[in-house]
C-alpha cells in the first residue's frame, strides 16, 4: 500500500496541479507557459529534470473538481512510471476545491494512476509511486482525508487485480479463497462460502444452473462486517455482487471477438468484495454483509439450456430463453440470501447488460431502485467518490417484458427493447422487502481502452469500491 506523509521531505519528484489561466507559476514553468509547451490541459503532464518537477494539468481553473485532480494525480504517476519512488504534491490554495478534498483527490489519482495491469508479464518495468508526501501544514482534517483516500484507492486497485486475473487462475473456488484471505486481515470481518451441496439445501436452483456446465463448481461467498461501534444495530447494509469468473454465454454462445474480456464479468463481485474490505479497513461504523454469486458459465453436456425452467431459492420459477442472460440468474439467489440474513438495505453491482454500456459509455453506471431516498444516497456516494451513477426508471408496466407462458417469468425478452430495465425488473422479483438498488456497471466496470482520465489502462477499474466506502460514510 502507498504510504502518505506530510511536510518538507526529500523525494524523488515534486508535482503540482496547474490550471489555466496560470497564477503564481513556479519560475521553472513560467518560460514553458510563455512558449506554449505548458498549457495546463486536463490530463497533460510536463516533466522537468534536475530536480524532477511534474506540472500536472487540471484544465480550466473555474471548472476544477475532484475528478480533474484525480486525473492530474494519474498523469503525474504516468510521467514518473520509469522512476516511481516518492512523490511530493504541492497543493494550490487558489483552486476552487478545499485543501483536504484537493489532497485526497491527488492522492487517490496518483495511486490509481500508478496501477499496471501487466503483473503477468515476465518483465513489467512500470515503477509505482510508493510514497506520497503532501507539502502543506498538517491538520487532523487533512491527514484524515489523505489517509482515507490512500486506503480506498488501494482497495480499488486490489479489485482491479481480481477483475484482471485470467480465468485459468481465478475460478469460483479461488475467488472464495481470496475472500477468505481478505477476511483474515480484519478482526471484525468474517467469511464463509457455500458449495453446491450447501446451495442445494437452500434450493438455489438459479445459481446452480448457471454453474453446472463447468468443472469449476459455483460458490456463494459471504462476508460479514460487524463493527463493535455500529451506530445503528438494526441497520444491515446488504451488498450483492455478480461474480461470473468467466462467461462464454453458455449454450447461447457469445461471438469469439472480445470473449477474452469476459474474465471481467466478475467486476461487480470484485468491487463488492473489496468494498466491504474498505469498510472494515476504515473502521466504518455500519454493519454490512457482502454476498458474491460466483460461477463459470460454460457450454457442455451438463450445461443448462434455453427452454429449461429453474426454481430459485424464493420459490419462483424462471424459463431460460437465453443462457447468456446468466448474471440475473445468479443474482436472484444471492439477493434472496442477503435478505434471508437480515439485510435491511440492499445494493447489487453487476456488469449486466451491454445495452447499458451503449447508453452511458464507460463513465456512468445506471442505477435502478425501489426507494427514492435509498437511490439518492447511492447517487450522492457515486458523485462524491467518482464511481458515478445515473438513474433509470422502474415501472410495473415493464414487467410484461419478462412474462412467460410456462413459468413465473423468463430471464430475457425476444424484443430488442429496454434490456437494462427488464433485467432490473427481473431482479426486483428477488429483492425482497425493503429498500433495494441495482447498479448496472457494464461500461465503467471493465474498460476496453483507456478512459482518458485517471483510469488510463484497459481492464478492471475497481468500480464500486469507492462508492461503497463513501456510502458507508454517508450512512455512518
Amino acid at each position: 500500500m502507498t504510504n502518505v506523509d506530510f511536510g518538507q521531505q526529500e523525494t524523488d519528484a515534486v508535482a503540482l496541479p496547474v490550471a489555466h489561466p496560470f497564477e503564481n507559476l513556479d519560475p521553472r514553468l513560467a518560460s514553458l507557459a510563455e512558449s506554449g509547451e505548458l498549457r495546463g490541459k486536463l490530463g497533460e503532464a510536463v516533466l522537468l529534470h534536475d530536480p524532477r518537477l511534474v506540472a500536472a494539468g487540471v484544465g480550466s481553473r473555474d471548472e476544477v473538481d475532484a475528478d480533474a485532480l484525480r486525473t492530474a494525480g494519474s498523469a503525474a504517476a504516468r510521467a514518473l512510471s520509469r522512476v516511481g519512488g516518492t512523490l511530493a504534491w504541492r497543493l494550490d490554495a487558489t483552486l476552487p476545491v478545499p485543501l483536504p478534498e484537493q489532497a485526497a483527490a491527488l492522492v487517490e489519482g496518483t495511486i490509481l494512476g500508478s496501477y499496471s495491469p501487466g503483473r503477468w508479464k515476465s518483465n513489467d518495468d512500470t515503477r509505482l509511486v510508493e510514497r506520497i508526501v503532501i507539502v502543506a501544514d498538517e491538520t487532523p482534517e487533512l491527514r484524515e482525508a489523505v489517509e482515507r483516500a490512500a486506503v480506498v484507492a488501494d482497495r480499488a486497485n486490489r479489485a482491479r487485480d481480481l477483475a484482471n486475473t485470467p480465468p485459468n487462475e481465478l475460478t469460483p473456488a479461488t475467488l472464495a479463497e481470496r475472500a477468505e484471505e481478505l477476511a483474515a486481515e480484519h478482526e471484525h470481518l468474517s467469511f464463509e462460502a457455500l458449495d453446491p451441496d450447501g446451495m442445494r439445501e437452500l434450493g438455489m436452483g438459479s445459481l446452480l444452473a448457471v454453474g453446472q456446465g463447468s468443472s469449476n463448481e459455483p460458490r456463494l461467498i459471504v462476508l460479514r462486517y460487524e463493527p463493535p461501534n455500529a451506530t445503528n444495530r438494526d441497520f444491515l447494509l446488504g451488498l450483492v455482487g455478480k461474480s461470473i469468473t468467466f462467461d462464454t454465454g453458455g449454450i447461447s454462445l457469445k461471438p469469439p471477438g472480445g470473449m477474452q474480456d469476459m474474465k471481467g464479468d466478475m467486476a461487480g463481485g470484485a468491487g463488492t468484495l473489496h468494498g466491504i474490505g474498505a469498510l472494515a479497513a476504515l473502521g466504518t461504523p455500519v454493519r454490512a454483509i457482502a454476498v458474491l454469486a460466483a460461477a463459470e458459465n460454460m457450454p457442455g453436456g451438463g450445461a443448462f439450456r434455453p427452454g429449461d425452467i429453474l426454481r430459485a431459492a424464493n420459490g419462483k420459477t424462471i424459463e431460460v430463453i437465453n443462457t447468456d442472460a446468466e448474471g440475473r440468474l445468479v443474482l436472484a439467489d444471492a439477493l434472496w440470501y442477503a435478505r434471508r440474513e437480515g439485510a435491511t438495505h440492499v445494493l447489487d453491482l453487476a456488469t449486466l447488460t451491454g445495452a447499458m454500456e451503449l447508453a452511458l459509455g464507460d463513465f456512468y453506471a445506471g442505477i435502478f431502485a425501489n426507494d427514492d431516498d435509498w437511490r439518492a444516497k447511492i447517487e450522492a456516494a457515486g458523485a462524491e467518490s467518482g464511481d458515478h451513477v445515473w438513474p433509470f426508471p422502474l415501472h410495473p408496466r415493464y414487467r410484461r417484458y419478462i412474462d412467460s407462458t410456462y413459468a413465473d417469468m423468463k430471464n430475457g425478452s425476444t424484443l430488442r427493447q429496454g434490456s437494462p430495465v427488464l433485467a432490473a425488473e427481473f431482479l426486483k422479483e428477488f429483492s425482497g422487502e425493503g429498500p433495494w438498488a441495482h447498479i448496472d456497471m457494464a461500461g465503467p466496470g471493465f474498460l476496453e481502452r483507456s478512459r482518458g482520465d485517471y483510469l488510463h489502462v484497459p481492464g478492471g477499474t475497481g468500480y464500486g469500491v469507492r462508492l461503497i466506502a463513501e456510502l458507508g460514510k454517508i450512512l455512518s
